[in-house]
């Protein structure tokens, strides 16, 4: 390997779509004994192919789509995810989940944090979450970002009790989700997809026991970069294609760089994928046009972000073997 860039991640789209559509028919028949799949789409890239390579799998006959939309969700993104289920001709059912997070106290133990950082945070005013410093070789902080009704944009350092709450509390958005999710599935009888790809799976983008809970993860070996190319591969609709990533979590709009992996997706796979072929610092730092230190601490950014959610991945600790389950 003499250069490191977009590239690097070219595979042969076809084959793969085929290696996954035939590992998901055989897992979902004889490992999970369902009979077919459900997949909760966002509009985004990741859920749309997910969905994508399901239908490959087994037919848009056995798979189930929800669209599951909040107050906070963007409006574009349920109109693509509807594009996405008449493109591939499978069911669909949306269900408006705000009802259920008001009522189980998301946005209103959120709304207080907030008001705690801000006080005059209040009706009518947006905000998103950013964070700083670990490519830059700091400890990572978290930022408010709030816009007034008038328009106004204030930024408030982000105490970590205030930031530890705002998270907890949008993360029963994840929760909620997939417990609508594997009601369908019970029903069904089908299996459940998660559809982080590898970047996040790395990283431990995903709450636990909300989308990071799945029967079955077709993407998570898939670099972000790839996701897109399998896409229009594919031949998804060009909105989908298209797409911009998104948490698409808090009311102002909000990048997966600017909440979670401070480097924009192209760059952060591009990282990632050196790190895992154990590509010096010199060689990441020539690619991304960066300094030799700054390499150095995005990779230590990722080693960090492997350490501090490995818990994420684990399956409940057992205080003594059940070895006739083993």
């Amino acid at each position: 390997m003499t250069t490191l860039d977009a590239t690097s991640l070219d595979i042969d789209y076809e084959a793969e779509a085929n290696r996954i559509a035939a590992k998901l028919r055989e897992v979902t028949a004889r490992q999970l004994h369902r009979r077919g799949l459900v997949v909760a789409i966002s509009g985004g890239i990741d859920s749309s192919v997910s969905a994508a390579l399901a239908v490959r799998a087994l037919g848009p006959e056995r798979v189930f789509t929800l669209i599951l939309p909040e107050q906070d969700s963007s409006d574009d993104s349920a109109a693509r995810a509807h594009i996405l289920a008449k493109h591939l001709g499978v069911r669909t059912e949306t269900v408006d989940i705000a009802p259920a997070l008001a009522a189980i106290g998301c946005y209103t133990a959120r709304d207080a944090a907030v008001r705690h950082a801000l006080p005059e945070y209040g009706e009518g005013w947006k905000f998103k979450i950013v964070i700083d410093g670990g490519t830059e070789g700091r400890i990572n902080r978290f930022r408010l970002i709030a816009q007034s009704p008038e328009g106004a944009r204030v930024e408030r350092e982000l105490p970590l009790q205030d930031y530890l709450t705002i998270v907890a509390a949008t993360n029963f958005k994840q929760r909620i989700r997939k417990t609508l999710e594997y009601f369908h599935a019970d029903r069904l009888n089908y299996g459940v997809v998660g559809t982080p790809n590898r970047v996040e799976y790395d990283q431990g983008f995903f709450v636990k026991n909300g989308d990071g809970s799945a029967d079955v993860k077709p993407i998570a070996h898939l670099y972000k970069s790839q996701v897109y190319g399998m896409a229009r591969h594919l031949g998804l609709p060009e909105r989908v294609c298209a797409a911009i990533p998104t948490t698409d979590t808090y009311s102002l709009s909000q990048g997966q760089d600017e909440f979670y992996f401070a480097l924009p997706y192209q760059q952060m796979d591009i990282a990632l994928w050196a790190l895992n072929h154990e590509v010096p610092a010199s060689g990441l730092a020539t690619a991304l046009k960066i300094s030799e230190a700054q390499a150095q601490a995005v990779y230590e950014d990722i080693r960090n972000k492997r350490r501090t959610t490995r818990y994420l991945h684990q399956t409940p600790l057992l205080m003594s073997p059940v070895i006739e389950l083993d």
